[in-house]
């Protein structure tokens, strides 16, 4: 795999990255014959430059001087623009629900990804519990998918990943408390770890918006309520994710690693991806982010007199995050930590954890007499239907 090597590369200047409205009505794929890859990069970028551009809102909020904040408009305007043109590649034809099984199996195959190639054991850790839930969570749709509007969610994976069921939904809901997780020191993490942490916390909080925003859309009870449970479990997620930075990075820090976080993504997608014309989007849109990193990088220098370099820990980062089957290390950690649970910021089996742990009552209390994850299992009967068909993969 090629190395990104962000201060190698040439970015656009910002002047030159406006566009027009007919610019951003990019044109949407064909939902049955899209590459599921192509889908959930869509999907990943969108909320990549969802969460750059509300993060850039939030600083400006937070710093008086004048001239940083204007730095951000101006960066933040082209994102947005970027936003609209990467989201308006949906079509208007796909289903909530059928956008869903997107999310979940970008959820799924992308934690994976980080977390084969993830430097710090901990956030390595961290990945690999969560993605036991996101795995449930694509089977727990994929029943209602066929439930709802008879549609096999096979169909639109591909057979790139196998559905069935992972840690129980329902065992997923937990105390505020237990999301609290070890941070990294942003002086010794690698760059890989970095990237890593700002590619996932955008990818939740981008599946958590989409899932509030979308889920009080539906008629039936059973999906609102599927919706609501496993959006607070997406909640839960930001939190355990967000939890592993380091808080003392400074606002401008922040601002430049995020800057490189959106150029390394747009790089990695453009390394894999197959449709021509997206990938040339995902080119256009890595040069934008360099210009960006070239904003972020002045404004870094000139108010807290720091070098990038020593900021990212390294000129490049070595391994690009590739979108890609990865049954056989889902299946590895399914069959080793589905039983795990966070306790005192450590992963053990659920047995090992003392009887007056605060999750108990706590996931008592949420579930109480009616759980949606359970329900859509039952009413569906697809549990052995939808195993068998993913065993082809």
């Amino acid at each position: 795999m090629v190395a990104f090597r962000p201060f190698d590369e040439k970015g656009t200047p910002l002047e030159e990255q406006v566009m027009s409205w007919k610019q951003l009505l990019s044109q949407p794929y064909d939902k049955m014959a899209v590459d599921p890859y192509t889908k959930t990069r869509i999907i990943l970028m969108n909320g990549i430059e969802v969460n750059a551009t509300v993060t850039k809102h939030e600083l400006a909020r937070c710093i008086a001087n004048p001239e940083i904040r204007e730095a951000l408009a101006l960066t933040r305007r082209a994102e947005s623009m970027q936003q609209q043109a990467v989201e308006w590649m949906n079509p208007g034809n796909q289903t909530v629900l059928e956008t869903t099984i997107g999310y979940e199996q970008l959820a799924v195959d992308l934690t994976a990804d980080l977390a084969m190639n993830e430097d710090d054991d901990y956030q390595r850790r961290t990945l690999d519990f969560a993605l036991l839930e996101d795995f449930d969570h694509l089977y727990r749709y994929s029943l209602l998918l066929q439930l709802k509007e008879g549609e096999d969610a096979n169909d639109l994976t591909k057979g790139t990943i196998e559905i069935k069921e992972g840690r129980p939904t329902r065992l997923h809901h937990r105390h505020p408390r237990d999301e609290t997780r070890k941070s990294w020191d942003k002086n010794t993490a690698s760059p890989k770890t970095k990237m890593n942490y700002f590619t996932i916390v955008s990818g939740e909080q981008q599946t958590e918006n989409y899932y509030k925003t979308h889920g009080g859309q539906f008629t039936d009870s059973l999906s609102r309520g599927l919706y609501s449970e496993i959006a607070d479990v997406e909640e839960q997620h930001v939190s355990q994710y967000e939890a592993l930075g380091d808080g003392t990075t400074t606002p401008l820090e922040m601002n430049f690693l995020m800057e490189v976080n959106e150029a390394y993504n747009y790089f990695s997608c453009a390394q894999s991806e197959t449709d021509p014309g997206v990938k040339r989007m995902w080119e256009m849109f890595m040069r934008d982010e360099i210009g960006h990193m070239q904003s972020a990088i002045q404004l870094l220098q000139r108010f807290e007199n720091k070098d990038p370099v020593k900021v990212l820990g390294d000129d490049k980062i070595e391994q690009p995050i590739t979108l890609r089957p990865t049954v056989e290390y889902v299946n590895n950690v399914l069959a080793n930590q589905v039983t795990f649970q966070p306790y005192n910021m450590e992963f053990i089996p659920e047995s090992q954890i003392p009887k007056g742990w605060a999750t108990f009552a706590f996931r008592d209390k949420v579930n109480g007499d009616c759980v949606p994850s359970d329900i859509v299992v039952d009413r569906s009967g697809g549990r052995k239907k939808v195993v068998a068909q993913a065993r082809s993969v």
